[in-house]
């Protein structure tokens, strides 16, 4: 009699049979695998901005999430900010820190493999002379950008590493800040 091995119904948190039909979906219709996320943004004063998800287009159709999100920005006192709220850098390393780490935990779950732990170190350097126009040849956005995982996990040191390149391998994020991505930029009067 052979024996097969069954995945649990949820590992690292994903529910396996889902992420499975998911998978099987979009092989069959590939279109059901395009997304458009959006946002709305609105400027309050000085560095600070409120920015409110709602709806995004998913699997063939108009969906919303179950509540409204808000996402707020603010600087800190020292870049003449009040402190309210995170940046917007720091936002961004949150986004690809966020998007790495789960992107992992779907292929880890998909592959076998559960996780423990997970945790991550996001360090990005930025040279306000850029920002300011201070010197045209000191970049605006982020020099360099540093990531470091600390992961638990039963696997040889050698499939440790090969978990962590999941993150660059897959994540959405990871491969627009190093592949760059189109952006259009338009203004209408109010």
């Amino acid at each position: 009699m052979a024996t097969t091995n069954t995945l649990p119904k949820r590992l690292n948190g994903v529910p396996i049979d889902g992420l499975m039909a998911t998978v099987d979906a979009i092989k069959q219709a590939p279109s059901l695998g395009k997304f458009r996320f959006r946002i709305r943004n609105q400027w309050i004063d000085g560095p600070r901005s409120e920015t409110t998800v709602g709806d995004f287009y998913g699997a063939g159709m108009e969906r919303s999430h179950e509540r409204s999100l808000v996402l707020n920005v603010d600087e800190p006192a020292i870049l003449l900010g009040d402190d309210t709220a995170v940046n917007p850098g720091e936002y961004l390393l949150h986004t690809l820190a966020a998007c790495m780490t789960s992107t992992i935990a779907y292929h880890a779950a998909a592959r076998g493999i559960e996780i423990e732990e997970l945790e991550s170190t996001v360090e990005g350097d930025v040279d306000l002379q850029g920002f300011l126009g201070l010197d045209e040849s000191v970049r605006k956005g982020f020099q360099g950008i540093r990531v470091q995982f600390k992961i638990k996990a039963a696997v040889p040191d050698e499939q440790l590493q090969e978990i962590c390149n999941l993150g660059t391998q897959f994540s959405a994020v990871f491969d627009t800040l190093t592949r760059g991505v189109p952006i259009s930029v338009t203004s209408e009067r109010m």
